[in-house]
């Protein structure tokens, strides 16, 4: 089942902040509040002049100890401002940025947020400034990442910068600790694996798995597509190549593999082995825009096509050629190389595990591309669209169950008033 419903703007940022709502903002400053169970909107939140670049959740305790659930939003217009979740109210906005907010980052374990730009600025929940770097460059952060130790790393084009955070008596500052130059582009995309290790990719195609806690370089893939991975595809015949086919537009991960939106296609990287164990070459039929992890070792894509598509990772075993011995002693069975061929017979006899990316699942909707989307788990899947439109999709079975219990309750209820009277 989905829903869809319709906007007046392209999608830019895609945010979920607790479990049963979303936002959503596009090019004309507006941001939307939505129920991810009934598709309603819930507010349409005023206040930026501009198209929205940046969008992040956070909570905020009041004088009684209540969470209130918030929201940051930046835009084009060099403002940020914090809106109230519950009342669709605007809190506070701060306007005293040099330059475009390209990211948001809250630090829950030091209880502040980070803005990038020209400038990286942290601030208290209170949007009291507390302090910031020098200018950067004209480019500014593009992308953060939290790492151990109170430290971020940022993507400053093709440098990743990182930077330490120190709440002193005296005040707050945030050092700049290293300048990580191993990109030939610029970087495009940053995931945090776990505590130890975190991942980037670039325009040209370049994946480096990172050290969290000392910064280096552990493991890299330069050249994603290995025909020997891929067995079925087919030979691509083509008259001109795009610059972005080996764009590392998004990446997503788990404890065991980072999955690699490349071009038109998907990569599955395994981070003990150090390379690619899986991948679809063309995945969609145009850049993949952004992946994301399910459970049952599903993923999820989308594309500029307008396509929205679920794969499975899948094993298949493939059982290696047995050598043939030669030579006529061998033939027959003399001699002491037939005895050691049959050694190394049985040890290609092993099964070796290989793996494969199977589409199971294509959601057909949009009429352009699909910029991002959100999973709720059982609440469904939500995608945004340059058609201006939010689909909300829906499990048809477990929908379809849902409303009979509720019919069934109603005629219960219905049911047992009749008796009284």
């Amino acid at each position: 089942m989905s829903t869809s419903i319709p906007l007046h703007y392209v999608i830019l940022k895609f945010s979920l902040f607790f479990f049963i709502r979303f936002a959503s903002a596009g090019d004309d400053g507006i941001i939307f509040l939505w129920n991810a169970q009934t598709g309603e909107k819930l507010f349409e939140l005023h206040g930026h002049t501009h198209k929205i670049t940046a969008i992040a959740p956070f909570s905020l305790s009041d004088a009684s100890g209540e969470n209130n659930q918030l929201i940051l939003t930046a835009s084009a217009d060099r403002t940020v401002i914090v809106w109230d979740c519950s009342s669709g109210k605007q809190i506070q906005k701060v306007s005293c940025f040099h330059s475009t907010v390209k990211c948001l980052t809250v630090l829950r374990r030091l209880d502040v947020w980070l803005s990038g730009g020209s400038d990286l600025c942290v601030w208290n929940r209170k949007l009291d400034l507390l302090c910031k770097t020098s200018h950067l460059t004209d480019a500014g952060i593009s992308a953060l990442v939290e790492l151990p130790k109170n430290c971020v790393a940022a993507a400053v084009g093709k440098e990743l910068i990182i930077f330490r955070l120190i709440d002193r008596p005296e005040g707050w500052n945030v050092l700049e600790v290293k300048r990580l130059v191993d990109h030939q582009d610029n970087i495009l995309s940053l995931v945090s694996v776990n505590d130890l290790t975190f991942v980037t990719g670039s325009h040209v195609g370049e994946l480096i798995v990172w050290d969290a806690l000392d910064w280096t370089k552990q493991a890299s893939e330069c050249s994603f597509w290995d025909s020997s991975l891929h067995t079925d595809a087919q030979p691509e015949i083509k008259l001109s190549q795009s610059p972005n086919e080996t764009s590392v537009q998004h990446l997503t991960s788990d404890e065991e593999c980072v999955f690699a939106a490349v071009g038109k296609g998907i990569y599955v990287y395994n981070l003990q082995m150090k390379h690619v164990i899986a991948c679809q070459k063309t995945a969609h039929d145009s850049s993949v825009l952004h992946i994301a992890k399910l459970p049952n070792r599903q993923l999820l894509s989308c594309s500029e096509d307008g396509s929205v598509r679920i794969w499975e990772l899948r094993e298949k075993q493939q059982l290696r050629a047995e050598p043939v011995p030669t030579g006529f002693f061998n033939m027959w069975g003399f001699g002491r190389a037939n005895k050691q061929a049959n050694q190394a017979a049985k040890k290609t006899q092993e099964n070796t595990t290989m793996y494969f990316l199977e589409l199971v699942g294509d959601l057909i909707g949009h009429s352009s591309a699909v910029q991002m989307f959100l999973y709720f788990g059982e609440l469904g899947l939500a995608t945004c669209s340059a058609d201006h439109l939010i689909i909300l999709w829906k499990n048809g079975e477990q929908e379809s169950r849902l409303r009979s219990v509720t019919l069934f309750q109603k005629l219960a209820q219905n049911g047992g008033s009749q008796l009284k009277f």
